[in-house]
């Protein structure tokens, strides 16, 4: 029953949103509210029909129902109940179910706003109208090539699980969620930007409806990379976090041009400059996002992130194209719209350094990119087999990223417009004075690595410019108010949340960038073959003394644990628990890392290898400096968006005010 019914709701989703896109475009090109609002119905019944596919699909994973085809391709008895609701997105067909359900809320939250207010009435009709035309491409793709709710005969007693990788940690159900919801949110910017092409409102009720709308999917995009790193650092058993894998990459690219179009649409708003760039950055967000699902699920990359189908990928790339093609019309066809208003004032202003922040991260985007996609263009076009890894994408981005990060203190440093030389030179001079300090005490402690040694000085100096422009205003307004300094910054940073939660943001990067630096740089590992009782083995600070060797079995799985002493300094830290799993349907064991996470370093514990009576146990240990400032650099970015983003308190009105209120209204309506 689960199947034809979300067959049933999948099909008719479909019609409805091409009915409401064609009801939205046409309701917008001849001014007819009454085809707009059957528009904004039509959202609302796709997400309810979403809901009831994606409940269909749950409930057949749920009750093992294998006459369905997902459940026959992902489903096992065996597996933990958590482990099969988070199938549902382990595979193709249900990871494009989960983004046609969140596509689909989007479309049913920017339907919801629609014609909320006046001005941009027009805008969102034509935004809600794209926005349904998405929801088409991929109902179109569950009710045609990518179909989880097929048939299948004869009905399978059993199934084989998911990939064992997505059950071997509970993260998997935090990770996907968060990248899709990031990834599947670039929608929503892009609608608005063909939206405002269509209505030829460019002006700055656009670029704050595209930041607002860009900055939501942007953290969860932040979250969800940065959790996709921690889980291939807590779950593949290789003590790294990044490895530039082309999923990983597909992910990252969207994630640059995000950033440098949250850049641009501030200056865009502030000085009504660079809008065909505005509008070419956030275009080229959801082309990116495209372009990443296409590597991910046509087959055409090896991952273990990838998934392969047969005409999935031909769909993609033919929508990849299209959305190309009709958005570089609609550039030229509204390109009287797209000129700028305003100029570059001066070098020294914050426009100038936002400019050089737009053009590294898109020189960064095309590094990534051309060594992304050059092992498959050189397999396409010549037949080699041609694999670029980390070498190069180390040597090519660590100098871009450098600079972003002498940038994200620069930056807000800055005035708009024109700058005063002296007094910019003046807040240069304590985090100049503390970065060269910080650069001694880091070489007199051996940190010899050029690259890491530049990015720790240079994100001190960063971070002092940005604590300069916390301390500047709260120390002005404490000694003009005789406030405290807790209570003057909290009355800076909430009088101003909008520019505050960006610095928040920028301390993230900075806070992640010393870990990336210094983890990559000053990992070191070994491998010790322990005796059960003997001797502790001398790892550095560290010493690993081996406790037991033990089996377990387990529902899904079968497993063994090596319980090990870890000694720092000859003082025990932790009983750490090392495991092999052994799955059904996999021909290796997969490693569940032990790890001792510490604010200055990690100590990861890999099993590689035991003896059957439990005497010995060969394990592999690394030592990750700074690894966990990664993860609290991203969840510092997402919350200096929430901060950015939370709505101000509101006052009662003065009883200036509350004279002046009315006024204000009287004179609104002579103008109108």
């Amino acid at each position: 029953m689960s199947g034809p019914l979300g067959n049933l709701a999948t099909i008719v989703a479909l019609v409805i949103a091409a009915l409401g896109a064609a009801a939205a475009f046409t309701g917008a090109a001849t001014r007819r509210p009454a085809l707009v609002a059957s528009a904004r119905n039509a959202a609302f019944a796709t997400l309810a029909l979403v809901i009831v596919a994606f409940l269909s699909m749950e409930y057949a994973l749920i009750t093992h129902d294998f006459s369905v085809k997902y459940v026959a391709q992902v489903g096992s008895r065996a597996t933990p109940l958590f482990y099969t609701i988070i199938s549902a997105w382990s595979a193709l067909e249900g990871s494009i179910l989960l983004w046609a359900l969140i596509l689909a809320t989007y479309t049913a939250i920017v339907a919801w706003r629609t014609g909320r207010q006046p001005e941009t009435e027009l805008m969102d009709s034509y935004a809600l109208g794209a926005m349904l035309t998405s929801n088409i491409f991929f109902l179109l793709l569950i009710a045609g090539p990518a179909n989880p709710f097929g048939t299948v005969s004869p009905v399978l007693a059993d199934g084989p699980g998911p990939n064992p990788l997505l059950q071997n940690h509970a993260f998997m159900g935090v990770h996907p969620p968060l990248l899709y919801i990031g990834y599947v949110g670039m929608s929503v910017p892009f609608a608005f930007a063909i939206g405002g092409l269509l209505s030829g409102n460019l002006g700055r009720d656009w670029s704050r409806t595209l930041r607002r709308w860009t900055l939501v999917p942007w953290a969860f995009l932040t979250l969800g990379i940065t959790a996709g790193a921690w889980w291939s650092y807590e779950v593949l058993g290789w003590g790294g976090f990044w490895a530039w894998d082309p999923v990983e990459n597909a992910s990252f690219m969207p994630w640059l041009t995000a950033t440098a179009f949250v850049h641009s649409v501030m200056v865009q708003e502030r000085r009504e400059m660079l809008k065909t760039w505005t509008v070419s950055l956030i275009i080229a967000t959801f082309l990116l996002t495209i372009l990443g699902t296409f590597l991910t699920r046509s087959g055409v990359i090896a991952s273990v992130h990838a998934f392969s189908e047969g005409l999935v990928g031909p769909f993609f790339l033919g929508y990849l194209g299209l959305v190309l093609l009709l958005s570089l019309v609609l550039i030229a066809w509204k390109s009287e719209h797209l000129r700028a208003a305003g100029s570059l004032d001066s070098v020294v202003s914050r426009e100038t350094a936002f400019l050089f922040n737009n053009l590294l991260f898109v020189a960064f985007t095309f590094v990534v990119l051309l060594g992304t996609m050059f092992p498959l263009l050189a397999d396409a076009i010549r037949g080699a087999k041609v694999t670029v890894g980390g070498p190069y994408f180390n040597q090519m981005t660590v100098p871009i990223g450098v600079a972003l990060v002498f940038l994200a203190g620069i930056g807000p440093a800055l005035p708009w417009r024109r700058g005063d030389g002296g007094a910019f030179s003046r807040k240069l001079v304590w985090p100049a004075g503390v970065a060269a300090l910080v650069g001694v005490m880091l070489m007199v402690a051996g940190v010899r690595h050029f690259w890491a040694w530049l990015t720790v000085v240079t994100a001190v100096f960063a971070g002092g410019l940005v604590i300069g422009e916390f301390t500047g205003p709260a120390g002005a307004r404490r000694r003009s108010h005789r406030e405290s300094w807790p209570a003057a910054l909290w009355s800076v940073m909430t009088g101003n949340r909008r520019r505050y939660g960006g610095y928040i943001a920028h301390y993230g990067v900075l806070v992640a960038a010393i870990g990336i630096a210094i983890s990559s740089a000053y990992k070191h590992e070994g491998e010790w073959n322990l005796t059960k009782g003997g001797p502790p083995q001398q790892y550095g600070a560290y010493s690993l003394q081996l406790d037991s060797v033990w089996a377990v079995k387990e529902r899904q799985r079968d497993g063994v644990i090596a319980s090990v002493q870890a000694f720092k300094n000859g003082r025990l830290i932790e009983r750490m628990e090392p495991r092999l799993n052994y799955y059904p349907m996999s021909n290796e064991p997969i490693a569940t890392p032990s790890v001792h996470e510490g604010a200055s370093e990690d100590l990861y514990l890999v099993l590689v290898a035991y003896e059957q009576d439990g005497s010995r146990a060969t394990v592999k240990a690394i030592v990750s400096p700074m690894v966990g400032w990664i993860w609290w650099g991203g969840i510092m970015i997402a919350l200096g968006v929430i901060w950015g983003l939370w709505p101000k308190r509101r006052t009662a009105p003065e009883s200036g005010d509350a004279a002046a209120g009315p006024a204000r209204e009287l004179a609104g309506s002579a103008r109108s």
